[in-house]
């Protein structure tokens, strides 16, 4: 990024703050700016003004790196997506959100790449800004009697089975997705880190079904539930072999390498 120094002998002042231009730069584009001013706060007063020139160049480049609003001009679309496919226990999460047309937010981003308190911060946007969005959960038992796939797409369609407005058209999060209601859909694969609505449905998903297993946490101490939020984690599968299943746990799924006794 040679072209953010002014002149050489600037380039020079800096000298092996140079190094960090890259971390800089990654801190400036979540606009945890801070985060940078407080790194820096007792570094040479001239680093400061590094600071203000890269604000500049990144705020430029904002509609390149920014999320969609939409995927068509005049339809009302809901973004779709679901959390906890991957996990050992608990419910799939599935969060449905329409936004205005040509709507912008500067954070809004894939959940997983978010802080728990950046997504909360967010959630209030959300809902507050929404047309309408709701959140729906399939259960366990669900999940072990239709398969994780069809459990997915179902939370999906109870999500927009709440709306309060009738969407005319679907983007869904992954690559593949059963129909609804004969309205026409398109799968995106990351969408989550692509398109507004499909973000703003992942923070709400997420959120939700993070607050659950915190809860069901405390019912069920020692599988750090809390933190794992029932991943397969070592911790989580350490504790399965030490304290067994609970009725929370996907029996379909395979909680252990070997696990030819746990339900007996």
């Amino acid at each position: 990024l040679p072209h953010i120094f002014q002149n050489p002998e600037e380039s020079r002042t800096f000298g092996g703050f140079q190094s960090l231009i890259p971390w800089l730069v990654a801190r400036l584009l979540i606009f945890d700016n801070s985060y940078v001013y407080s790194a820096i706060q007792n570094q040479e007063s001239g680093i400061i003004s590094l600071v203000s020139n890269v604000e500049k160049i990144i705020q430029s480049e904002l509609t390149c790196i920014m999320l969609k609003s939409s995927f068509t001009s005049d339809l009302v679309e809901a973004g779709c997506d679901e959390v906890g496919r991957g996990c050992l226990a608990g419910p799939v999460v599935a969060a449905a959100v329409i936004l205005p047309k040509k709507y912008t937010h500067n954070l809004l981003n894939d959940s997983k790449q978010l802080s728990k308190a950046d997504r909360l911060v967010l959630q209030e946007d959300i809902i507050r800004d929404a047309i309408a969005w709701a959140i729906a959960e399939v259960s366990h038992e669900v999940i072990d009697e239709i398969n994780i796939l069809n459990a997915s797409f179902k939370a999906m369609h109870l999500a927009l089975d709440k709306l309060e407005v009738q969407p005319e058209f679907l983007l869904i999060d992954g690559n593949r997705f059963k129909s609804y209601r004969k309205i026409n859909h398109t799968c995106v694969v990351k969408g989550d880190a692509t398109y507004l609505s499909i973000a703003a449905a992942s923070v709400l998903a997420k959120n939700y079904r993070d607050e659950l297993m915190t809860k069901l946490s405390e019912q069920f101490p020692g599988y750090g539930w809390h933190t794992n939020v029932g991943y397969p984690t070592i911790q989580h599968r350490e504790a399965i072999k030490r304290l067994g299943v609970t009725l929370y746990h996907r029996k379909s799924f395979q909680l252990l390498p070997i696990q030819t006794e746990l339900f007996k």
